[in-house]
């Protein structure tokens, strides 16, 4: 069984509760783990203002995943977004190895650190 690195962004309706936003998190980390997925990083991005209305909405929660999974059970995990009322959108993509390095960089803080040294210089 290869593992391929994947990255889900989902966006869940603001009207939801902080608890039934945790359990909804946390059912769609459930569903990865139990299908054997590694989980590499997981971020609460917080309340955004979306681009556009979706379901006459203008702002939602939005959260990242990147994990190691088996590509077979990428469509369970994404017919349980698409079952779940609570999700305004979703996307999955497949991590090349740049991207994976770009995210190392970015877990790490490399890309901060450049803007703050900018601003002590200035």
């Amino acid at each position: 069984m290869e593992l391929r690195n994947y990255e889900t962004v989902f966006i869940l309706t603001p009207v939801l509760s902080d608890t039934q936003m945790k359990d909804t998190v946390e059912k769609f980390k459930q569903v990865l783990k139990d299908n054997g997925a590694e989980f590499v990083n997981e971020e609460n991005w917080g309340l955004r203002k979306l681009a556009y209305p979706i379901q006459h909405k203008s702002t939602g929660f939005y959260f990242f995943f990147e994990f190691k999974a088996d590509p077979k059970i990428i469509g369970v995990y994404e017919t349980e977004f698409k079952r779940d009322e609570k999700v305004l959108r979703f996307l999955t993509t497949v991590l090349d190895k740049h991207a994976i390095e770009y995210n190392k960089k970015r877990k790490k803080g490399d890309f901060k650190k450049s803007t703050e040294k900018e601003e002590v210089k200035a």
